[in-house]
């Protein structure tokens, strides 16, 4: 059971991820969380870091879809500044997103990655899927009121990860596998 929940890597940051750690992997397709993944949850603006991350993907002509639980409006407006697809109220860790995602992407599940700074909706949702995940640690230390209790929740699971690896552990690229 504890097996679901383990990320394929454990990345510092989104921004760390480079096409060629992508390529060297045969990922051609990244599927992201939105809120303390991409952009910090309590603001609606995009980064000059999270900019230049997406555009350094764009000229390497890998794509990147937004899966968000959150309200179609937050996720419009900020995909559509960004010039994302996205799917909202993805409902993670359902595997209805994914799907959605694949057909979108016409991609096998095996050449598409996960990022997210949750283990309960988007590490999950990514295993149950079948498709390699990234954890990053969240971009804020707080987090939306809804959020804490997944929060809660992780920090038992997490405990519960390393104490089974105790070789598992934080790295700065896909390069740094976690054991």
């Amino acid at each position: 059971m504890l097996e679901w929940f383990k990320p394929t890597w454990m990345v510092n940051s989104i921004y760390s991820i480079t096409p060629d750690q992508l390529r060297k992997n045969n990922i051609k397709a990244v599927l992201t969380d939105l809120d303390n993944t991409l952009i910090a949850w309590n603001n609606p603006e995009a980064t000059n870091e999270s900019l230049e991350w997406i555009q350094m993907m764009e000229e390497a002509e890998i794509p990147i879809m937004i899966l968000s639980n959150n309200s179609g409006d937050r996720v419009k407006s900020v995909a559509e500044y960004l010039e994302l697809d996205y799917i909202h109220r993805s409902l993670k860790p359902s595997r209805r997103a994914f799907r959605l995602a694949q057909e979108q992407l016409d991609l096998p599940a095996e050449e598409m990655l996960m990022v997210g700074d949750q283990i309960i909706t988007d590490v999950l949702g990514a295993n149950r899927f079948g498709i390699r995940s990234v954890l990053v640690k969240p971009l804020l230390e707080s987090d939306a009121w809804n959020t804490k209790i997944n929060r809660f929740i992780e920090l038992r699971v997490m405990d519960l990860l390393f104490k089974a690896d105790p070789n598992m552990e934080w790295g700065d690229s896909l390069d740094e596998p976690i054991s």
